[in-house]
């Protein structure tokens, strides 16, 4: 059965540390692809700043030449809140021969029992878990059901987040090397974070 790996994520804008992050579980994982999932409507975020299709322009700038990495639009396309378990349910629906892997940060582990319906959804997929070096796991304090369904991956530091890029930008500051370049010029070209 094919290994699929799925990061989620606003991406607004996607910078090289989700690269880092999706290839660094890709490696760990033995997967055969990682898919981009954009968020319609974040359940713990602001609304991104920018429109979905800028944050689906921009993955498909910073993935474009990477035959392992892949887009995948359900997110965007379904009205509401975006909810890893009804993506996940419509996802094993769409492609039953897949096996599924959700692609979260260290700092992300620790609130995966707060997810919607993290029990069916542990019993659907299992969860790969980016461990950089300054920011150990904790996964003792998980209950069974979800550390039974986790895999640590070691993820290289990178002090890269959304926040700083749009900071920056706003700032009128350099953004190079954090993204692709594809991606800042697709930024500058349309004037993205300036205000």
């Amino acid at each position: 059965m094919r290994k699929i790996g799925l990061l989620g994520g606003t991406f607004d804008p996607v910078h090289n540390g989700h690269l880092l992050a999706a290839q660094a579980a890709l490696e760990s994982a033995n997967l055969e692809e990682v898919w981009f999932i954009p968020t319609n409507t974040p359940p713990h975020k602001p609304q991104p700043g920018a429109d979905s299709g800028m944050r689906r322009r921009m993955l498909e700038e910073a993935i474009a030449g990477n035959r392992n990495f892949k887009l995948n639009e359900i997110e965007l396309q379904r009205e509401g809140t975006s909810y890893t378990i009804e993506t996940v349910t419509a996802l094993q629906q769409q492609h039953r021969n897949l096996m599924f892997y959700w692609i979260v940060g260290s700092d992300m582990v620790k609130d995966l029992p707060n997810w919607r319906q993290i029990d069916e959804l542990a019993e659907r997929l299992t969860f790969i878990g980016l461990e950089r070096p300054d920011q150990p796991g904790d996964e003792e304090q998980l209950p069974d059901f979800i550390r039974n369904r986790l895999q640590r991956a070691a993820m290289p530091p990178m002090g890269i987040s959304s926040t700083d890029i749009r900071r920056r930008v706003k700032e009128g500051r350099s953004i190079r090397y954090m993204l692709p370049d594809s991606v800042a010029e697709f930024i500058q070209r349309n004037g993205l974070y300036e205000s």
